[in-house]
């Protein structure tokens, strides 16, 4: 499994490599390859691939789609670090991107990159029709405003220190974090023209971000700072709205379990096309345990 996450990685860093070399020098190149390169696991752009996968899309069609979604996780998790929200140091194992080069240069960084991911699905390598490009344009955007993770992100603010309810803090994490996972389940669909499926795989991907952002909520539970690449704890200190903070551990382990099963369920239609994507899963699943 930690192969094919690396190859997916080192395919997806090479053609961001590339793509950054070939812009107009600035002075925002140096923060934005900060943010972006070459840490994270690549979850999203696995899951992209794991899906495309069952739809039969061409592998170098999707890493550059999935080149996109980096860029776009990137910009959020430089914003999100800034003082004026969440107030972190530590990203992926370094010092966050307005601890190193500033603040300013941080918020026009991360507006960079996310300018970046319409370039790469805009450009003419993107060898896909006009007509998915825009459908697929028109999602990520969605995704990522104030639908998504911008809407989501400011909804976890908002929380902060409050008694939130189950439905409103589950609403908000499939916003902040579900929305890009949404995108890369709907992406490949999408590109497959089967749209009988778009509304299972919509869902799917939801379900898929909520696992995600309550596996990471666990980790920052638990305290494992060496696994989360960030400082840990900070959740029960700011006083976030979390499953754990609202269900406590063993109830959120046992809703995660849940997750799990009826997400697999809805894979189990498609046979052995879905081994890697469950395989993703497991592997998302076990970084809490």
């Amino acid at each position: 499994m930690k192969n094919k996450l690396s190859k997916v990685a080192k395919d997806i860093n090479n053609y961001l490599k590339i793509f950054l070399r070939q812009q107009k020098n600035s002075g925002l190149l140096p923060p934005m390859k900060y943010g972006l390169l070459p840490g994270g696991k690549k979850i999203r752009s696995k899951l992209l691939i794991d899906v495309g996968k069952i739809f039969k899309i061409k592998y170098q069609t999707l890493i550059k789609i999935g080149a996109a979604v980096e860029c776009i996780h990137a910009y959020s998790l430089i914003h999100d670090d800034l003082p004026c929200m969440d107030d972190d140091t530590i990203r992926r194992g370094k010092l966050t991107t307005h601890k190193k080069f500033g603040e300013a240069t941080a918020i026009l960084a991360g507006n960079s990159l996310l300018t970046i991911s319409f370039e790469i699905l805009s450009s003419p390598k993107l060898n896909i029709s006009e007509k998915l490009k825009n459908q697929i344009i028109n999602l990520i955007s969605k995704c990522s405003g104030h639908v998504g993770v911008a809407g989501g992100q400011l909804l976890d603010l908002s929380y902060e220190k409050k008694r939130i309810s189950k439905i409103k803090i589950i609403e908000m994490q499939r916003k902040k974090t579900g929305m890009l996972f949404h995108f890369c389940c709907i992406a490949p669909v999408i590109l497959s023209k089967k749209k009988r499926y778009l509304n299972k795989f919509a869902n799917i991907g939801l379900d898929i971000g909520l696992l995600f952002q309550i596996t990471d909520d666990l980790i920052d539970y638990k305290g494992i700072s060496k696994i989360a690449g960030k400082k840990t704890g900070k959740d029960k200190k700011k006083g976030k709205a979390t499953l754990i903070s609202l269900l406590g551990y063993k109830n959120t382990i046992n809703y995660l379990e849940l997750l799990k099963n009826k997400i697999f369920k809805q894979l189990n239609n498609f046979g052995d096309k879905s081994k890697d994507l469950k395989e993703t899963l497991d592997f998302v699943l076990s970084r809490s345990k």
